[in-house]
């Protein structure tokens, strides 16, 4: 009783411009593919690619949108800090460099689309 199951057909779109809810529906297909709702939209692709044998391009060498949340996360509570101890130049400092940051998240986020 070695029942193999089909893979579902790939769509004719790019996995990178499915949306979320698409990878996630495909992916929930596949057996081999466990924690699918864990996964965020690059671990989705990354975990189809492997499972229909799709080569993957190396990615580009830079920050992850998720080290760059830490960073404005950390630059906030940094300002906050300043704030509360009323050093208005590191305040500002800190301030400017958690904006910095989110923009550049916005950057990638859109590069990714």
């Amino acid at each position: 009783m070695n029942e193999t199951k089909e893979l579902p057909p790939l769509p004719t779109k790019k996995l990178e411009k499915l949306t979320i809810k698409e990878l996630r529906e495909i992916a929930l297909q596949i057996p081999e593919i466990q924690g699918v709702h864990g996964m965020n939209k690059e671990e989705l692709i990354s975990a189809l690619k492997k499972t229909y044998g799709i080569k993957e391009e190396p990615k580009k060498v830079g920050e992850s949108i998720r080290e760059i949340k830490a960073k404005v996360k950390k630059f906030k509570a940094l300002a906050e800090e300043a704030k509360k101890s009323k050093d208005w130049t590191k305040y500002e400092r800190y301030r400017r460099l958690a904006s910095k940051f989110k923009k550049r998240t916005r950057k990638i986020a859109k590069e990714v689309r």
